[in-house]
């Protein structure tokens, strides 16, 4: 897996980030960290790790990942978390359905068949499936849990989308600018894991409502 990159937003992951890196080291991939430049913490714990790290210009989650997403020289990119969460092991067929199955971009996903979550909660279940309905309904989008950024796809592709958003906006941001743009999107079983460490920093009631706001300005094309 050498023509892939993970883009791995950190924000305060000094006791997860590098048993994540460990984790990574028997897969041939390259890696880009994104954090503050103040986050000595986490950027003293990953030290002895072979990583890029790459330092905000400005703050949030979208903008990390946008950053990151800008500084990928390989032809596929994945959005990898931190904190534990997602499991290796899936890259390989997400990437092959990439590749083989010519997909812009493929979306894991904790409610298709065969799916699991030891992280989710009722609150995040619910909101995700009300956007994810709205998505499916306003966009047709083909995404069964649209904030769930387990994602990876086509680099070039995806820098032709001009993303602007830099907070959790992000997580529609991409699958409806692709969409509009004709990408091919697939989502597919994903199984996610309990975090190593630390909380989301998600508040789902604030963020939900810009979410929300994105989602209807992206239908008007007002984003």
């Amino acid at each position: 897996m050498d023509n892939l990159t993970l883009v791995i937003p950190a924000k305060y992951e000094k006791e997860s980030l590098p048993l994540v890196l460990e984790e990574l080291n028997k897969f041939n991939l390259n890696i880009v960290i994104v954090l503050e430049e103040n986050d000595k913490d986490t950027i003293n714990s990953i030290s002895n790790f072979d990583c890029q790290i790459l330092f905000q210009k400005n703050k949030g989650y979208g903008d990390a990942l946008i950053q990151g997403i800008k500084s990928v020289e390989t032809d596929y990119f994945c959005i990898f978390n931190a904190d534990g969460s997602f499991r290796p092991d899936e890259l390989i067929h997400m990437l092959e359905l990439s590749k083989k199955q010519n997909y812009d971009l493929v979306f894991g996903s904790r409610y298709e068949k065969n799916s699991t979550s030891e992280d989710d909660t009722i609150v995040t279940y619910i909101g995700n499936k009300i956007f994810s309905f709205i998505g499916s309904f306003f966009f047709s989008l083909p995404i069964t849990d649209i904030l769930y950024t387990f994602v990876l796809g086509k680099t070039h592709e995806v820098n032709k989308l001009n993303l602007i958003c830099e907070d959790f906006c992000f997580c529609v941001e991409l699958p409806i600018k692709a969409y509009k743009k004709k990408l091919s999107l697939i989502s597919i079983p994903a199984r996610e894991r309990r975090r190593i460490a630390g909380k989301k920093k998600v508040n789902a009631f604030k963020d939900g409502l810009k979410i929300l706001i994105s989602m209807f300005k992206l239908k008007f094309n007002l984003l």
